[in-house]
């Protein structure tokens, strides 16, 4: 059923991300933002891939009460590589740092998606892994890569949509969207299930 046709819901994206918000544009669905008040804490236990789901609902959840009648988009990103979560680096220091521990090591990226309808409660949700495999390289080509991008509220440092690609060898995943940060592929699917569809 597509957005013409199917009952009028509104959709609304629980992120103040810039790119979660330009890749959820990209369906040309309208919808609004909405900043979710979560605590991102991982619970004891949990894995990677979990926490990433678990969020994405509790942040589709969080807005709910501004939203009572729509269908609410959460997503969520857990990276890690060795066993070690992979935060947003926030700084050059701390950038560096991450950069140099990825280089010639495969880091995975977990994003979870889940929509939520908030009139009926019900909820969809997925993961999608991703595994990006990163390059060899040198203290100069991390500062060089830094200095132009400075991609400090990126989990892994490395922005695949920007200049990042070039300390990377290759991507495995089914989404390439899911590494960007929203899973367009999965998101699809789960808005099909509640009758909306971009086309």
């Amino acid at each position: 059923m597509s957005l013409s046709t199917a009952e009028t819901r509104q959709l609304v994206l629980a992120s103040t991300s810039p790119y979660r918000r330009e890749l959820l544009g990209r369906l040309g669905l309208p919808f609004e933002c909405a900043r979710p008040e979560t605590d991102e804490t991982p619970l004891a236990g949990e894995g990677f891939a979990q926490t990433a789901l678990r969020l994405a609902a509790a942040k589709a959840r969080a807005v709910q009460g501004a939203w009572p009648d729509a269908l609410i988009i959460g997503s969520d990103q857990v990276a890690y590589c060795d066993g070690r979560r992979l935060d947003k680096p926030g700084n050059h220091e701390n950038a560096v740092a991450q950069l140099t521990f990825l280089a010639g090591r495969v880091a995975s990226f977990d994003t979870a998606v889940c929509v939520f309808d908030s009139r009926s409660g019900r909820a969809e949700t997925r993961v999608v892994p991703c595994k990006v495999h990163f390059r060899q390289s040198d203290p100069a080509r991390i500062e060089a890569y830094l200095r132009r991008e400075q991609p400090y509220d990126c989990a892994g440092s490395a922005k695949a949509e920007g200049l990042g690609i070039a300390l990377i060898a290759r991507i495995e995943t089914d989404d390439p969207t899911s590494l960007i940060g929203l899973p367009l592929i999965a998101l699809t699917d789960l808005l099909g299930a509640f009758g909306l569809s971009p086309v």
